[in-house]
């Protein structure tokens, strides 16, 4: 692995690889590793850990607060800009592009296998945002014992409405997706949560507009049908052996025109079906609705995000083993 410095500055490095799936097709992702200066990180237990980041579509790694706050708990971080994303597009790809959500599996099992090399070998916790979270679930129930938990930052698992819009959704786009899979969507294209999120508009984040379009990349009709594929996949139930955990806004505001309540709501989900569908994932699953959250959480504004961070740490001093030494301080 040739690992250089990354964008996102000191601590920061990132490597590209390709990998090749079931397919044979190989395809580049790009791990980004996060390794605090000396005498900033933790001192070393006899316990070794491990995070991975999965972000969402027509996205890319770039949250270093996110990076910190497991850093400072004593996890190896690492993030993960999967193919046809981010540090990974290349300019004769399909930006945001997948014909198969099983796609990514080659390139995640492989950064796994990079973070876990080397003695003893890491517990894993697996995180996911959005279409991340989507495919970190099928990932982790479809490689049973890889991961120790599952974390899923307002993951995409329904359509809105309920499981009648999915499968009338899927039989529109089906012949399409069968023969013209890259063919481009034709849809109504909003950028109300980049909105929200970007400092080039009314956010706080820097977002490279490169690697996070304002109005995300084309909706594609191969992609459409892998995300309905998934979705159905988690309707019939994960069974999901590791404690999971949600994270979700308390609220959504999907309408077709902007309105201030986008501000303090998810703009992107309907959360109250992902909720339902949360419990379709395993036997131990825990939601946690946070008031004044965006789409990410922990792109909401400071207060809310300092309650998301105190949530996830709460949680993983009670599923992960956490002693009371551990920081709870969000960064």
């Amino acid at each position: 692995m040739d690992w250089h410095p990354d964008i996102l500055g000191d601590g920061f490095e990132a490597c590209s690889f390709e990998a090749a799936g079931e397919d044979g097709v190989a395809r580049t992702a790009t791990l980004v590793r996060y390794r605090p200066a000396a005498g900033q990180a933790p001192k070393a237990s006899g316990r070794r850990r491990a995070v991975l980041f999965l972000h969402g579509w027509s996205d890319y790694f770039f949250n270093v607060d996110l990076a910190r706050f497991w850093a400072d708990r004593g996890y190896d971080f690492h993030a993960l800009d999967m193919h046809n994303h981010g540090r990974s597009l290349r300019p004769d790809a399909p930006g945001g592009y997948v014909g198969d959500l099983a796609d990514y599996d080659a390139e995640i099992s492989k950064a796994i296998g990079v973070i876990g090399s080397g003695e003893p070998q890491p517990e894993l916790t697996l995180m996911g945002h959005s279409t991340g979270g989507l495919v970190a679930a099928l990932w982790v129930a479809n490689h049973p014992g890889a991961a120790s938990q599952l974390i899923l930052n307002s993951p995409w698992l329904e359509m809105h409405g309920n499981s009648l819009v999915r499968r009338a959704a899927s039989t529109m786009v089906a012949p399409m997706a069968r023969f013209r899979p890259e063919a481009i969507l034709r849809l109504p294209e909003r950028g109300f949560y980049w909105r929200t999120i970007s400092s080039s508009a009314e956010g706080e984040w820097p977002l490279d507009d490169r690697y996070r379009p304002p109005m995300a990349f084309p909706l594609r009709a191969g992609w459409l049908s892998a995300i309905l594929a998934g979705h159905a996949k988690v309707a019939r139930g994960l069974g999901i052996g590791i404690p999971i955990l949600v994270l979700l806004s308390q609220g959504s505001a999907n309408g077709p025109f902007w309105t201030e309540e986008m501000r303090r709501t998810d703009a992107v989900l309907d959360v109250n079906i992902i909720a339902l569908r949360a419990l379709t994932l395993g036997r131990t699953v825990t939601v946690e609705r946070i008031d004044g959250a965006l789409h990410d959480v922990f792109l909401s504004p400071p207060k809310v995000r300092a309650d998301a961070y105190a949530r996830l740490a709460r949680w993983l001093r009670g599923y992960a083993g956490e002693g009371d030494a551990a920081s709870t301080a969000p960064p």
